[in-house]
């Protein structure tokens, strides 16, 4: 059998490509042969291990948010359809739509027809909710405040998929709906967060439909770049009345 020792990488690599490296979470230039080093093995496992306790997590608004964020918002939660964690991932439609009795309670406790409304889900990662939620949400509601839209009020959904976006038109009929929602783990990040934005969902809308600002993280997009991002496509989606495929995301500030 031949045995092809250029397979190794080189003992250093030059700075160039370890300047990379340090940009960058996702795993290039490591070091192998035949196999994967132990140290790279443990880390491979590592990481899968996170990101599968990410996904089975169990969402629980008052124990994964801080308490003082809670009361400020007045924060509250519902489940959609889907009856449990396994149950949630074996069945994608349950997560998209939510029983009658959390919407009797998000029509009675929320406003209908404003201009902004946020709303939090557990997705695939409880863990990039409570990681990055803390930071952005509050943000998200002053810079709201600030370009005078009228708030509408936040609430949390466990067992959460894209699609019940639809369902809280329906009921709530806000200009602009921010889905805060946790993204499927990789081997990069398990607290990576998603804010999927639509103008005036409704039944019948699809992913052709929503603007997406995904991976937000310490590693991705910074809390703060996103804040920037979500409220200036908030801002296109008032003044076009659109969103989804016909609308485009742009670099510049709209003014308040």
């Amino acid at each position: 059998m031949r045995h092809d020792h250029n397979l190794s990488p080189p003992a250093s690599l030059p700075d160039s490509i370890e300047e990379i490296r340090k940009r960058t979470p996702a795993r290039i230039f490591v070091d192998r042969g035949t196999a994967y080093s132990t140290q790279m093995e443990l880390e491979l496992r590592r990481a899968h291990a996170s990101a599968v306790d990410a996904v089975w997590r169990e969402f629980e608004l008052e124990k994964d948010l801080p308490q003082e964020l809670v009361a400020q918002w007045k924060l509250f939660q519902v489940s959609s359809r889907a009856g449990s964690k396994s149950q949630f991932l074996l069945c994608p439609h349950l997560g998209r739509r939510l029983p009658d009795d959390a919407k009797s309670l998000i029509t009675q406790k929320c406003p209908v027809a404003s201009d902004f409304q946020i709303v939090i889900g557990d997705g695939l990662s409880g863990a990039a909710v409570s990681e990055q939620i803390p930071a952005l949400f509050p943000l998200l509601q002053e810079r709201a405040c600030s370009r005078r839209w009228s708030i509408g009020h936040s609430f949390a959904v466990r067992y959460c998929r894209v699609g019940i976006m639809n369902e809280i038109g329906d009921l709530l009929a806000p200009r602009v709906l921010v889905l805060l929602i946790g993204e499927r783990p990789g081997l990069a990040t398990a607290e990576s967060l998603s804010a999927y934005m639509a103008y005036q969902p409704r039944s019948g809308h699809t992913d052709a439909n929503r603007n997406l600002v995904s991976n937000i993280h310490a590693r991705g997009v910074r809390v703060v770049d996103a804040l920037d991002r979500i409220t200036n496509l908030a801002a296109r989606m008032i003044a076009t009345k659109c969103s989804g495929a016909s609308l485009k995301e742009g670099t510049e500030i709209l003014p308040v």
